[in-house]
C-alpha cells in the first residue's frame, strides 16, 4: 500500500469512528485535520514543519496531542476527552486504543473531543453583546489567575521574539504588502518596545509571564447557552504560549475591534481588568501601558498569516490596523454622576469606546470597586455596613488612585459613581487639574418615577441600590452641581451627543 493509499484508508477509518453511522464534517487546517461527527470529534496532527511548529515524527505528534489535551482541559474540561493511539491490527485494519498504549503498532495519535453545542464567535461577532463581553473578559482573567507562572522566560524577551518574527515575515511578503507601511510599522513597534522593555522585564520577574491561552481570538471561542468556552490553546511552542497576560488578552481585544466591535472590545477590557485586579492588584491596570503595542503585534501576526495564505487585501488591512494601534492618544478624564437609576453605567459604557487608545476608556465603576475591596464577586450583594461613610470614602479614594495610575500610562478614564457629595466631585476635578488633563463632569438627571422604575427593574448588576436607597438619595441635598447636566430620561445616543458637545 502506498503512502497515499494509507492516508486515504486512515481518513476513511476516522470518518467511520467519528460518525458512528451519522454524518461527518471534515475541517482542515495547515497543521491538523478534524473529523466532526454527531457525538464524537477526532483530531489528528499533520506531519508538517513550519519552523515554529514541528509535527514531522510520530513522537512529536504524540507529544503535541497529549499537551493539547492537558492544556485545554484548563478552559474546556468537558470538551476535551482523551488521547487515542491509532494502531494497525493483525488483520490490517485500523483501531483506536486508549492513550496508555505501549507504542507497538501505533501509526498515529488522535485527540477525542465532543462536538460543540453552540456557535464559534468568529462566525458571529454580532453575538457579543454586553453580557457576553463581560463574561468573556472575566473568564479570560480567571484563566490568567490560575495559569502557571513561567520561570524560564523574561518579559521583554517574549515580545522581542514575536517582533523579530513579525518583521521577517512581513518583509518576506514583498510586493503583496505596502513595504513602506511595513517598515513604518517595524520601526514604530521597535520604538514602543524599547520604551516598554523595562516594564516587561519587571512584570516577568513579578510572575506575569504565564502559560496563557496563546491564541485567544474569536475563532477559538464557542458559546454554549450563555457560557463562553475558550478552546484550542497553543501547545506546540512554549515561546508562543508562555507570555505576558496583557499580550494574551490583547488578541481578543484586537480581533473584536478589527471585526467592527469596539464596544464589545471595551467591555471585555473593563471586565478583564476588574477581574484581574482581584488577584493581580494594581498590575492589572499597569497592563494598559502594554496594550497598544500588544494589539499592534497581534494585528501584525494576522497580517503575515493572511498574506502567506494568499489574502493580500486582508493582510494590508491588518497592517493599517497595526499602525493605528500605535498612534498616540492623549489621556483625558470624564466623570459621570447622578442618583441610582439615572443610567450612569449605561452612558459610561457608551462613551468609553470612543475615548483614548483602542479599545477605549477604562470605566472605573464604584459598585465594582466596592465589591472588589470587600473581596466578593461583582454580582454578590453586600451587607448594609459595606455602605457606611468610611467604606464609601475608601471606595472613592481607591477609584481616584486607580484613575491616576491609568491616566499616568496615557489611558482615558471614566469615573462612574454617584458623586453625591460636593467633596467627591471636587476631588475628581482636582485630580485632572493636578495632571493638567482635560476634565468633563456629567450629571445625569431624570424624573423620580423613571429612576424608581429603573432601580426596580434592574437585574444581574453590580449595584445593590434598591428603592429604599433611591428614596434616601431623592431626599438628600447634593449641593451645587457645576457639572454638565444630561437628560437621562432620553435615549443613550442623545446623552452621548450632549456629553461630547
Amino acid at each position: 500500500m502506498t503512502s497515499a493509499d494509507e492516508a486515504r484508508a486512515l481518513d476513511l477509518f476516522l470518518r467511520r469512528e467519528a460518525g458512528g453511522g451519522g454524518e461527518v464534517q471534515v475541517h482542515e487546517t495547515p497543521a491538523a485535520k478534524v473529523f466532526v461527527g454527531p457525538e464524537r470529534v477526532l483530531k489528528i496532527k499533520k506531519p508538517v514543519d513550519f519552523g515554529f511548529l514541528d509535527f514531522t515524527t510520530l513522537g512529536k505528534r504524540e507529544w503535541a496531542i497529549r499537551r493539547e489535551l492537558a492544556f485545554n482541559r484548563e478552559t474546556a474540561p468537558d470538551v476535551y476527552r482523551a488521547v487515542h493511539a491509532i494502531v494497525r491490527e493483525d488483520s490490517g485494519d485500523f483501531a483506536l486504543r486508549d492513550g496508555d498504549d505501549d507504542g507497538r503498532d501505533v501509526v498515529d495519535w488522535a485527540l477525542e473531543m465532543r462536538p460543540f453545542r453552540g456557535p464559534v464567535l468568529s462566525d458571529h461577532p454580532d453575538r457579543v453583546d454586553g453580557r457576553l463581553a463581560e463574561r468573556l473578559g472575566r473568564e479570560a482573567a480567571r484563566l490568567h489567575a490560575r495559569a502557571g507562572v513561567s520561570t524560564s522566560r523574561k518579559g521583554a524577551a517574549v515580545l522581542d521574539y514575536v517582533l523579530r518574527s513579525n518583521a521577517h515575515q512581513l518583509r518576506s511578503l514583498g510586493p503583496a504588502l505596502d513595504q513602506a507601511a511595513v517598515e513604518r510599522l517595524i520601526a514604530k513597534s521597535r520604538d514602543a518596545f524599547d520604551v516598554l522593555a523595562p516594564l516587561l522585564d519587571r512584570r516577568g520577574e513579578g510572575g506575569l509571564v504565564r502559560r496563557c491561552h496563546g491564541d485567544l481570538h474569536l475563532g477559538n471561542i464557542v458559546v454554549e447557552g450563555e457560557r463562553p468556552i475558550l478552546f484550542d490553546c497553543i501547545e506546540f511552542n512554549d515561546a508562543l504560549s508562555e507570555i505576558d497576560v496583557a499580550y494574551d488578552i490583547a488578541f481578543l481585544l484586537m480581533d473584536l475591534g478589527f471585526r467592527g466591535r469596539p464596544d464589545a472590545a471595551n467591555r471585555v477590557l473593563n471586565a478583564w481588568t476588574d477581574q484581574a485586579a482581584r488577584t493581580l492588584g494594581d498590575r492589572a491596570f499597569e497592563s494598559l501601558a502594554l496594550l497598544p503595542l500588544c494589539q499592534s503585534m497581534r494585528a501584525a501576526v494576522r497580517a503575515h498569516v493572511s498574506g502567506h495564505g494568499g489574502a493580500s487585501d486582508i493582510a494590508r488591512t491588518y497592517v493599517e490596523a497595526a499602525l493605528r494601534h500605535l498612534a498616540p492618544s492623549a489621556p483625558q478624564l470624564f466623570a459621570v454622576g447622578g442618583l441610582s437609576g439615572s443610567g450612569k453605567s449605561t452612558l459610561a459604557r457608551a462613551l468609553a469606546p470612543g475615548l483614548g487608545p483602542r479599545p477605549g476608556a477604562m470605566v472605573l465603576r464604584s459598585d465594582e470597586i466596592r465589591k472588589r475591596l470587600w473581596g466578593v464577586g461583582p454580582r454578590d450583594r453586600l451587607p448594609p455596613d459595606a455602605y457606611g461613610p468610611a467604606r464609601s470614602d475608601a471606595v472613592y479614594h481607591d477609584m481616584l488612585r486607580t484613575a491616576r495610575q491609568c491616566l499616568g500610562v496615557g489611558w482615558a478614564v471614566i469615573l462612574d459613581a454617584a458623586f453625591l457629595k460636593p467633596a467627591e466631585r471636587a476631588a475628581a476635578q482636582t485630580l485632572s487639574a493636578e495632571l493638567n488633563l482635560p476634565f468633563q463632569g456629567l450629571w445625569l438627571q431624570a424624573p423620580a418615577e423613571v429612576l424608581r422604575r429603573r432601580v426596580r427593574d434592574r437585574r444581574d448588576d453590580a449595584s445593590d441600590a434598591d428603592e429604599a436607597v433611591l428614596e434616601g438619595q431623592l431626599a438628600r441635598d447634593v449641593g451645587e452641581i457645576s457639572w454638565r447636566r444630561v437628560d437621562a430620561a432620553g435615549d443613550v445616543g442623545s446623552q452621548v451627543a450632549t456629553a461630547l458637545a
